[in-house]
C-alpha cells in the first residue's frame, strides 16, 4: 500500500498534470499550438520549472494528445448514452443528433468561457498535429457506430459523394462549435441561445447537407 506520503505526492503530481492540461488547452485555443511554447504553458500554470510541462507530458504531440483524450473519453460517454437509447427504427437524424449533441452537451456542462472546440479547431489545421488528434477523436467506438448508422440510411448515395460529406460534416460541425465558443467567449451575440439548440440548429443542417441531391458528373470525351 501506499504510504501517505507516496499518496500525497501522487495526488499533487495529479493535481499538476491538469492544471498543465487546462492551462495548455486555453493557450493553444487563444493563440494556436505553435505559437505557444512549453514554457509558457508552465509558467501560465504557476510552475517555477521551466521543464514541468515536458516532464509531465514529453512532447507537444503527447501534450495536444492527452488534451484531447481527456474531454474525448467524455464525449464518448454521452454518447454511448444516446446510441443506447436508439431503437431498431432509427433514421438519420437520430444518427446525427448521436453525432451533434454529445460535443454541445459536454460543453454545456463545462460552464463559460470552455476552450475545447476552439483548441481542436486550431490543432485539426495544423498538418503536424491533425493526426494525433484524429486518432483520439474521430476513431472512437461510439463515433464509428454512429457514422456506420449515419451510412445505412443512405444506401445509395455514391461512395465518393458520402466521402465527400463525410468530411463537409467534420468541418461544419468542428468550426461551428468553435465559433460560437469564441463568442460566447467574448460576450458576442450567438443565433442560438443555448448549446442544445445550436446542436439542433447543426443537425437541421447536416440533415439538409445529407440528403441534397446529387448532381451527375458529365462525362468529358477524351
Amino acid at each position: 500500500m501506499l504510504t501517505n506520503r507516496a499518496e500525497g505526492k501522487a495526488e499533487r503530481a495529479h493535481a499538476t498534470r491538469e492544471l498543465i492540461l487546462t492551462v495548455a488547452e486555453r493557450l493553444f485555443a487563444e493563440h494556436g499550438v505553435l505559437a505557444v511554447s512549453n514554457r509558457q504553458i508552465g509558467e501560465a500554470a504557476g510552475q517555477g520549472n521551466n521543464a514541468a510541462v515536458g516532464y509531465h507530458f514529453g512532447t507537444k504531440a503527447d501534450l495536444v494528445r492527452a488534451i484531447a483524450r481527456r474531454r474525448s473519453a467524455q464525449v464518448e460517454e454521452l454518447r454511448q448514452r444516446m446510441l443506447a437509447r436508439l431503437g431498431d427504427d432509427a433514421d438519420l437524424r437520430d444518427w446525427i443528433r448521436c453525432l451533434v449533441h454529445p460535443s454541445a452537451e459536454h460543453l454545456a456542462a463545462l460552464g463559460n468561457p470552455t476552450w475545447f472546440a476552439r483548441f481542436i479547431a486550431q490543432v485539426m489545421t495544423e498538418p503536424s498535429l491533425r493526426e494525433v488528434v484524429a486518432e483520439e477523436t474521430l476513431s472512437s467506438p461510439s463515433l464509428m457506430r454512429t457514422v456506420e448508422g449515419l451510412f445505412r440510411c443512405l444506401p445509395d448515395l455514391p461512395a465518393e459523394v458520402r466521402a465527400e460529406r463525410n468530411a463537409m460534416t467534420r468541418q461544419l460541425l468542428l468550426h461551428t462549435m468553435a465559433e460560437r465558443e469564441r463568442a460566447l467567449a467574448e460576450g458576442a451575440d450567438t443565433p442560438r441561445a443555448s448549446w442544445c439548440e445550436a446542436a439542433t440548429g447543426l443537425t437541421d443542417a447536416l440533415v439538409g447537407l445529407w440528403r441534397a441531391p446529387v448532381t451527375e458528373q458529365r462525362k468529358e470525351k477524351p
